[in-house]
């Protein structure tokens, strides 16, 4: 199977580092001209940098998903400079955790704003293009916690629901256009938010049982790395998937259900570990 992706006009969102950055990488080195944003422009130029070294086609601009006049505008250049946009990949956004208890109505809305109101806003600038020349491919990169619902991390679970709802929606709406969507629902892609998580444990507790304690949920065995997710959307975005819209993809060495387990694990290895190594050091 070759994937044939020279000279698509491919927009990523949230590409200045980790999954982002790595499908930027990806649809570069299969040909195609990539336009990619992030929040900080001096991060977003050193990826710019690197994908146009062997002088393919790049633009990189820093935009703030939930400006929608900043979206559109780069949108707008983006098409003006090379005639349309085929692709987007709607990878801009982050987790956040919090329970009933820890929580703001408003805080869960900051986190919409960015997650699901950022994705739309992207769609909404791009679909006009699409539409006009009867082709286009959305990809947009969730979360597995949008399936499968855990018991913490409320705004995650909820709008990362809510962006794989539209996903779906779209993707049913969108294709008498012959443009299709879809959703990747990732589970552990270590981009380095896991050396964050481990730092919530107690000091001196050692990485290679931290490791352990996550990966109980992953039948697989491991984390998954951002290359893991590259195949999926090149694929998705070629020829070879043009009878596929409105699926939601798992991306997640087989784990489901099993993630609903893990605030428990994490607690209860947090109460291990303080007890072990004697720290007063409070819940991650």
């Amino acid at each position: 199977m070759h994937i044939d992706l020279r000279d698509k006009r491919v927009i990523v969102t949230g590409a200045s580092r980790g999954i982002g950055k790595a499908i930027a990488r990806g649809f570069a080195a299969e040909g195609a001209r990539v336009a990619i944003c992030a929040r900080t422009q001096a991060d977003i130029d050193a990826v710019g940098a690197e994908l146009s070294r062997d002088g393919r086609a790049v633009i990189a601009r820093a935009v703030d998903v939930t400006d929608t006049p900043a979206v559109k505008a780069f949108v707008d250049e983006v098409a003006d400079a090379w005639g349309g946009v085929d692709c987007l990949i709607n990878n801009a956004g982050q987790g956040r955790g919090g329970n009933l208890d820890t929580l703001t109505p408003e805080q869960i809305l900051e986190h919409a704003n960015v997650l699901q109101m950022g994705h739309f806003r992207f769609i909404q600038a791009v679909v006009p293009y699409m539409r006009k020349q009867r082709w286009g491919r959305i990809v947009e990169i969730n979360a597995l916690a949008g399936t499968q619902i855990t018991p913490d991390g409320i705004p995650s679970v909820v709008n990362r629901a809510a962006c794989i709802a539209m996903a779906k929606s779209l993707g049913m709406s969108l294709p008498r256009d012959n443009i299709l969507v879809n959703t990747l629902n990732l589970g552990w892609i270590d981009t380095g938010q896991w050396e964050r998580h481990y730092r919530e444990m107690p000091p001196g507790t050692p990485r290679d049982e931290f490791n352990a304690m996550v990966l109980k949920v992953v039948p697989l065995g491991r984390f998954g790395k951002p290359e893991d997710v590259v195949g999926m959307a090149l694929f998705l975005c070629s020829e070879w998937a043009s009878f596929i819209s409105g699926a939601s993809i798992d991306i997640a060495g087989g784990m489901g259900g099993q993630i609903a387990y893990y605030p428990t694990l994490k607690r209860e290895f947090h109460d291990m570990m303080t007890q072990r190594l004697g720290s007063n050091v409070s819940h991650g």
